[in-house]
């Protein structure tokens, strides 16, 4: 028998910030919402998708290189600001949080 694991698959996309390619789990997707770049974590919202990494590096990569508005294949600027609300949410959330105790 093979080395694999058998289980379902998690499918690999790509983070606009850093550009490593990760499972989707672990990956923010985000989509436009008029002219502003918007959180999607249950990935449920219609339109293109991009996805980043819950990380204050690869939000700012993205900013700066002006990933959002080439995933979407939009021209000009696009308001990151709800995205980089969640982002710092979601990274004090991990923070805060009591480490995980191991069973066994």
């Amino acid at each position: 028998m093979s080395g694999r694991t058998r289980g379902r698959a998690c499918p690999e996309r790509t983070c606009v910030g850093c550009r490593r390619r990760s499972g989707k789990d672990d990956l923010l997707r985000v989509v436009v919402v008029g002219n502003a770049v918007v959180p999607d974590p249950r990935g449920t919202l219609p339109g293109r998708g991009a996805h980043l990494h819950l990380d204050h590096k690869c939000l700012d990569l993205a900013i700066r290189r002006r990933a959002f508005p080439r995933a979407f294949r939009l021209t000009g600027a696009l308001d990151a600001a709800r995205v980089v609300a969640h982002v710092e949410e979601s990274v004090v959330d991990t923070e805060s949080a009591p480490p995980r105790e191991r069973a066994g």
